[in-house]
């Protein structure tokens, strides 16, 4: 976790002023287009964590492992606090360059189930102390992973107001190394604390619930 945080905190700073003050504005949207230095990487992250946590459960539903519960409830809520952070920078950005601060379109519509199926898991699992109660907000998670590739694949299988994906694509990225680096950078640093906090809430429950463990037998 030490290590996690030095790289989180370097990347951070080093994204956030390389982002801010040395990349180069937009030459359509003009400088509200640094904004996407948060809202990307936490986009990325919020859909990353989600992935990482149904697999994660289907890994523990196979093996039978509560362990692998324990991780997803552990790192669920960080991809929550993502979402969350994703659906209002993208609010900030598209008031000037869409005319309104929310649409309905394919994009930010499943991006906000996505946000609803965190909170109906973390509804389930905050409160869980029975294994049977884990094994159903993992269910839960992993039938709400179809709405991934939705999310993905939507700005390609309909028309929508969202921006086609500038990185993730089959061809070259529709984007400028001069952008490129500082937000791969940023999305560095999102991962690594991902990672380090992930990590020290898995130490907290695992604790949490050996002290319950030790109360009940005595």
């Amino acid at each position: 976790m030490p290590f996690a945080w030095f790289i989180t905190f370097i990347a951070l700073t080093i994204g956030t002023i390389w982002g801010l003050f040395y990349s180069p504005a937009d030459y359509q949207q003009g400088e509200i287009v640094r904004i996407m230095y948060v809202h990307v990487p936490a986009s990325w992250w919020a859909l990353g964590i989600y992935s990482f946590c149904a697999l994660i459960s289907i890994v523990g539903l196979i093996g039978r492992l509560p362990m692998c519960f324990l991780i997803a409830k552990a790192f669920a809520p960080i991809g929550a606090a993502f979402t969350v952070i994703s659906l209002v920078t993208g609010s900030i950005w598209g008031k000037p360059t869409w005319g309104v601060w929310w649409v309905w379109d394919a994009r930010l519509t499943s991006m906000l189930i996505l946000l609803f199926l965190y909170i109906g898991y973390l509804n389930f699992a905050h409160n869980a102390r029975q294994e049977k109660t884990l094994y159903a907000a993992s269910v839960f998670l992993i039938i709400g992973a179809i709405n991934i590739p939705i999310i993905k694949w939507s700005v390609n299988w309909w028309y929508t107001l969202h921006q086609p994906a500038s990185l993730m694509r089959f061809d070259k990225p529709a984007i400028h190394h001069s952008m490129l680096w500082p937000l791969l950078i940023m999305a560095l640093g999102f991962g690594t604390y991902t990672l380090a906090l992930g990590c020290w809430r898995l130490t907290t429950i695992i604790l949490e619930r050996q002290k319950e463990r030790e109360a009940l037998l005595l």
